[in-house]
C-alpha cells in the first residue's frame, strides 16, 4: 500500500527557510517519480518541484527556480524539499505526490497517490 507521509511546515517570515519531508511507503523510488505540489487558499493546485525515477532527474515551477531544491535518500525512502528565500506567495499547503510513468510531458504531471499535506505560511 503506497502512503505518503509529509512534515516539516509551519510559520516562518519573508526570506526564511524550511524544510518539507515526505516518509514514502509501499513503493520503490527507483520505479516511481516523486514529487511536491501547493495548494493555495482560492487557487488551483500547481507542481511545484519533481524528480524522475531512473536518472533522478529533476524539474522546478518557474516560480521557485533558485529558491526550492528537491533531494531525495533512496535507503530512507524520503524526498525533501528545501525552501530558502521564502515569499508570502509560497504560502500553500504543501503536498507530496508520486506516480509510476507515463504520467505526461514530466514528472510535474503525475497524479498518483497523495499525502495529506503540511501547511506553509510565510508572513510579510
Amino acid at each position: 500500500q503506497v502512503q505518503l507521509v509529509e512534515s516539516g511546515g509551519g510559520l516562518v517570515h519573508t526570506g526564511g527557510s524550511l524544510r518539507l519531508s515526505c516518509a514514502a511507503s509501499g513503493f520503490s523510488l527507483d520505479v516511481y517519480a516523486i514529487g511536491w505540489f501547493r495548494q493555495a487558499p482560492g487557487k488551483e493546485r500547481e507542481g511545484v518541484s519533481c524528480i524522475n525515477p531512473n536518472d533522478g532527474s529533476t524539474y522546478y515551477a518557474d516560480s521557485v527556480k533558485g529558491r526550492f531544491t528537491i533531494s531525495r535518500d533512496n535507503g530512507k525512502s524520503t524526498v525533501y524539499l528545501q525552501m530558502d528565500s521564502l515569499e508570502p506567495e509560497d504560502t500553500a499547503v504543501y503536498y507530496c505526490a508520486t506516480d509510476a510513468p507515463p504520467y505526461g510531458p514530466t514528472c510535474l504531471y503525475l497524479n498518483g497517490a497523495w499525502g495529506q499535506g503540511t501547511l506553509v505560511t510565510v508572513s510579510s
